[in-house]
């Protein structure tokens, strides 16, 4: 049976805090800069989190996914973050794109997120892999979890 690997996305796969301290510091004014035409949509990727996805979702053992928390007032978060997806991993990969506001409704073995609770996250049934921490600070430490664990360099 496969193994389910959620990815978050904000501060995962893309870089949301940059993007939020660079638009505060450029206009003071917007309190939320996140709720502006295009913010999510023009969010930077985390270093390697593209060839990642691309990585464990090639191997035939995982079955990935994104899961992600919306921004439940902004409407413009939804369709931003479903963009963006496309922009950067593809088309097919929007076909894997779960945005919730309680990830702990999905089932799976994995959680690679940065926060280790909120959302749900603290029902999350499956190991968390908190993205960002001494044990998974880059994607380089999360690959290198699975390749030993699952020992695909063998393969």
């Amino acid at each position: 049976m496969n193994k389910t690997i959620y990815i978050d996305m904000d501060d995962v796969l893309c870089d949301f805090m940059e993007a939020y301290r660079e638009s505060i510091a450029r206009k003071p004014e917007i309190i939320y800069p996140q709720s502006q035409y295009g913010f999510w949509r023009n969010l930077k990727p985390v270093k390697g989190s593209i060839e990642a996805v691309h990585y464990l979702s090639s191997i035939e053992i995982f079955d990935v996914y994104i899961l992600t928390s919306p921004s439940v007032l902004n409407p413009l978060c939804y369709t931003e973050k479903r963009l963006w997806v496309e922009d950067h991993l593809r088309l097919e990969m929007v076909n894997r794109l779960i945005i919730s506001p309680n990830k702990g409704l999905c089932k799976g073995d994995y959680l690679i997120d940065d926060m280790d609770n909120g959302n749900g996250r603290n029902n999350f049934e499956g190991k968390i892999l908190q993205f960002g921490s001494k044990e998974f600070g880059n994607w380089e430490q999360v690959l290198a979890y699975f390749n030993e664990k699952y020992d695909l360099m063998k393969s």
